[in-house]
């Protein structure tokens, strides 16, 4: 039998190596939880530095490509590859075009402003959007024209009704003249749409159609702004659009045209014009390569065709018959010959060029403008209804049945590429205020002018005898037309008959419509 001390020393023995296990535990959880807390702050700290660098690395990927985008349009703007050579010819800076009603000549007078402000040349302005139209030309009708020969106009090309001898007070002796026609029925479908509730014999009419079948029912000529229904380009041209149709008198006009003008252009083949007015100006590829304005909204697909949409006509009339198209020209005869005679000229001029070279620079021109649009302008570079253009310096003016388009800048453009892509979109009214800004920065109202020379203006339109039709070898010397006490040009200004014998027309300057 044990003594009670015994299991007493028993348990002494034991008790010191549990405690040490214990604490070895102890210290292997405290371990443990160190661990545990290192071990994720670790990972967390190494996750955000991997996120940080995969950010940075990505805005420098934008920014990069961002640089890279902006580089590639700037060389595209500033590319040498303008063409073939033009070999040794100088560039051209004394240009003068007519321009013609419902032709693309909206899309003409961009490329002419864009090379005159890049070029830094002196512009020969109207008073107002126009040289005082329907009136024959007036140099007194020129923004800061002072006398022949006093200042040197480079580039003319606003609207005007062509009056040679007084154009030539203003333009250079080496002026270069030009102008564009086109086919006088679809002129004819695109003036009925625009002017439809300007010009009297249009707006009596139920339709085009309707107009086609009888015209003599609604046209009366003695009524103002009736031109636009009858032989409009003749009547720009300067010559009597009224005048009964020969053969002699229309041969005569066509012979007065092509003495007064080195290049006429066609419509209907806008890239190939292009093509010969490049050469012809000696200018590099850019210069020509243009975005169609002044388009219209098509009612139907039935007609895709550039120069559609460039002369912002509406598609061919499904109302039109074969017979009415040709009452059409039949009423139009003196334009129809015209557009005959011109359009084979013009396509001499082609062969003259070759048609093969022709057609490879005409490639090359689309080639340009496809490039351009891309890099210029949104919705694939069609255009769209002014409505939707966010800039309002750059909505186009509505007229006519049909809302006219216009172009949306595509964003983020550098400023360069910018300004570049907007000459070739701005329309035509704000151009024009544009280029007037900076050639009469702080121009202070004009004193009232002495009266020009007396010209046959405000007289009626009256059918004239066959003797009495067109001076041998000039143009413009036709009398102008009939104005009521109060009228409003297409850019909305008032225009108001003076009270002095000459008639002339005076610009009312609260009615200038204001772009902006």
């Amino acid at each position: 039998m044990l003594p009670p001390t015994t299991a007493p020393q028993h348990g002494h023995r034991h008790g010191p190596s549990s405690i040490m296990v214990f604490k070895r535990r102890a210290r292997r959880m405290r371990l443990g939880l160190r661990c545990y807390r290192v071990g994720p702050t670790w990972l967390w700290k190494a996750l955000l530095v991997f996120v940080a660098i995969a950010f940075a690395g990505q805005l420098l990927g934008v920014i990069y490509n961002k640089s890279l985008q902006q580089d590639r349009l700037r060389w595209l703007f500033s590319s040498d590859d303008q063409g073939p050579s033009l070999g040794s010819c100088r560039p051209r800076s004394h240009v003068m075009f007519l321009k013609t009603h419902k032709t693309a000549s909206s899309t003409v007078l961009n490329i002419l402003y864009r090379y005159g402000e890049e070029n830094d040349l002196l512009f020969a302005l109207p008073l107002g959007y126009q040289f005082d139209y329907p009136l024959p030309f007036n140099a007194h009708r020129v923004k800061g024209y002072r006398g022949p020969r006093v200042a040197e106009f480079s580039i003319m090309g606003n609207h005007m009704r062509f009056n040679k001898p007084e154009v030539g007070k203003v333009m250079p002796a080496d002026t270069f003249y030009f102008s564009i026609l086109r086919d006088p029925v679809a002129l004819t479908e695109s003036s009925y749409a625009y002017y439809k509730s300007v010009a009297p014999a249009f707006r009596k009419a139920k339709d085009l159609g309707d107009f086609a079948d009888n015209p003599w029912k609604y046209y009366n000529p003695r009524l103002h702004n009736n031109h636009y229904a009858r032989n409009l380009l003749w009547f720009d041209f300067g010559l009597d659009h009224n005048a009964n149709f020969s053969i002699a008198l229309a041969q005569r006009g066509e012979v007065a045209i092509r003495r007064a003008f080195k290049l006429i252009l066609v419509s209907e083949h806008f890239d190939e014009s292009m093509v010969l007015l490049r050469h012809a100006l000696c200018w590099p590829l850019d210069a020509v390569v243009s975005f169609s304005l002044n388009a219209r909204q098509q009612k139907s697909s039935g007609s895709s065709s550039w120069v559609d949409k460039a002369a912002a006509a509406q598609p061919p009339a499904k109302t039109l018959t074969d017979n009415q198209r040709q009452k059409l020209r039949e009423w139009n005869a003196l334009d129809w010959h015209l557009y005959q005679a011109f359009n084979r000229y013009f396509w001499d001029e082609v062969d003259r060029f070759g048609r093969a070279r022709m057609d490879q620079e005409v490639v090359l021109l689309r080639t340009r403008r496809e490039l351009l649009a891309k890099a210029c302008l949104r919705e694939g570079g069609k255009p769209v209804e002014a409505s939707r253009i966010r800039d309002k310096n750059i909505r186009p003016f509505q007229s006519g049945l049909v809302k006219i388009l216009g172009y949306e800048l595509q964003p983020g453009l550098d400023n360069a590429t910018r300004q570049a892509c907007l000459r070739m979109i701005r329309p035509e009214i704000q151009y024009k205020d544009l280029l007037d800004a900076r050639q009469f920065p702080r121009a202070a109202p004009q004193p009232a002018q002495a009266p020009p020379p007396a010209i046959p203006a405000g007289g009626a339109y009256v059918r004239k005898s066959p003797s009495s039709q067109l001076r041998t070898g000039e143009l413009g010397v036709e009398g102008g037309g009939r104005i009521g006490e109060e009228e409003r040009d297409w850019d909305g200004s008032r225009l108001s008959r003076s009270n002095n014998n000459n008639q002339t027309l005076a610009r009312d300057r609260g009615g200038k419509r204001n772009i902006r």
